[in-house]
C-alpha cells in the first residue's frame, strides 16, 4: 500500500464499529480487521497502540455520527411536524432487513462503562430531539418527554425486527405506518 492510500485512524475505527455490528466488542481484533482491510497489523500500529484505544475511537465515531452531531441536520429542519416525518423515514430507510446494528450489538457488552457511555450518549441525543420535537408540537413536557421515549422504543423495536424478520414490509409501508402513529395531525 503507498502513502496516498494508508488507512486514517478513522477507516479503522468504522471498520471496528462494522465489526461491533456483526459481533459485539468481542469481534474486535486487530488480525480480522487487517486482513478485512487489505493491510498488515502495522498499519494498526500506526494509529493505536492497542485494542482498547481502537475501541475508544470506534465508539466516539459512533456517538459522533449517531449523537448530537449525527442528528444536527434533522434537527435544524425548522417544522416540528416536518422533522419527525424525516427523523421516522430516515430510520426506517436505514433499517435494512438482516442488517446488523451497532446500536443492538452494544446492548450485549451493555456492562462494558465505555459502552454504557457510549449508548447512553446516543439515547440521550436522540430522546431530546424527540422530546424536543414533541415539545414544539404542543405537548407538555411531561408528555412530550413520554411520547419521545414510546417512539424511541418504536425505533429500537424497528432495528430488532429488521435483525431478525426477513419478511418485514418494505421501508415504505413501514414510514407510512410509522408517521400515522407518530407525528400528530
Amino acid at each position: 500500500m503507498n502513502e496516498s492510500t494508508r488507512l486514517s485512524a478513522q477507516d479503522w475505527a468504522r471498520a471496528a464499529l462494522k465489526a461491533i455490528a456483526n459481533g459485539g466488542l468481542a469481534a474486535v481484533a486487530v488480525e480480522p480487521l487487517a486482513r478485512t482491510l487489505g493491510v498488515t497489523k502495522g498499519s494498526f500500529y500506526a494509529h493505536y497502540r492497542n485494542r482498547d484505544e481502537l475501541i475508544a475511537a470506534a465508539l466516539a465515531e459512533w456517538v459522533q455520527s449517531h449523537g448530537d452531531e449525527g442528528l444536527a441536520e434533522l434537527a435544524a429542519v425548522p417544522d416540528p411536524a416536518r422533522r419527525l416525518r424525516d427523523l421516522i423515514s430516515t430510520v426506517v430507510h436505514a433499517v435494512q432487513p438482516l442488517a446488523p446494528s451497532v446500536h443492538l450489538s452494544l446492548l450485549g457488552d451493555r456492562n462494558d462503562p465505555r459502552v454504557r457511555d457510549a449508548v447512553s450518549q446516543v439515547n440521550q441525543a436522540r430522546l431530546d430531539l424527540l422530546t424536543r420535537t414533541y415539545s414544539e408540537l404542543g405537548l407538555p413536557p411531561e408528555r412530550a418527554a413520554s411520547r419521545a421515549r414510546v417512539a424511541y422504543a418504536a425505533i429500537l423495536g424497528l432495528l430488532h425486527l429488521a435483525q431478525t424478520d426477513p419478511d418485514a414490509p418494505n421501508a415504505d409501508v413501514l414510514t407510512a405506518e410509522a408517521t400515522a402513529i407518530f407525528v400528530p395531525s
